[in-house]
């Protein structure tokens, strides 16, 4: 089974300066956190709160899901950090 985004849950953690979110392959949930950086570079304000990265997150939900599935593809593990080069040329 390939990846899948079932669950549209994603949480902001300023702590981490990143957004997290989970896909699934068969039955393995995979964690995926997204870099503030990386949603900047998709449009988010350096000064933007989490309800404004949030946002980011959900108008390019698609683009980032497929950076995911990319960065899972290369490396299947149970946890994945993507950076701001994991989506460039993305949108």
């Amino acid at each position: 089974m390939a990846l899948n985004f079932p669950n549209p849950v994603r949480s902001f953690d300023a702590g981490r300066s990143c957004v997290s979110f989970w896909g699934s392959d068969a039955s393995l949930e995979i964690a995926f956190q997204i870099e503030i950086d990386a949603l900047r570079k998709l449009g988010a304000d350096p000064d933007d709160g989490e309800a404004q990265m949030l946002a980011t997150f959900d108008s390019h939900r698609d683009a980032i899901l497929r950076a995911a599935a990319s960065v899972y593809g290369r490396h299947k593990a149970s946890y994945h950090r993507l950076t701001a080069a994991d989506v460039s040329g993305r949108s």
